[in-house]
């Protein structure tokens, strides 16, 4: 039996939100919608090649959490 780093991840990006940064190679840091492995979609934050093939590490928040860290980020100066 594979260990759990061993499975395929799928992905399903469900809803582009939006960049809020580019690096030297032309990676996109995004947010958006995306269900992985087939589950209920969460907000996804993390970097993309330019045909959303390929991706770095990232975070993933619920509704609730996005709306906190929006909160968090409001008393940022």
């Amino acid at each position: 039996m594979p260990a759990d780093r061993d499975r395929e991840v799928t992905f399903e990006l469900v809803e582009h939100i939006g960049i809020f940064g580019k690096d030297a190679k032309g990676w996109t840091k995004e947010l958006n919608r995306v269900s992985w492995n087939g589950c209920q979609t969460k907000y996804d934050m993390r970097s993309w090649d330019s045909g959303h093939h390929k991706m770095g590490r990232g975070i993933t928040l619920t509704k609730q959490e996005l709306l906190d860290l929006r909160s968090l980020l409001e008393q940022v100066e």
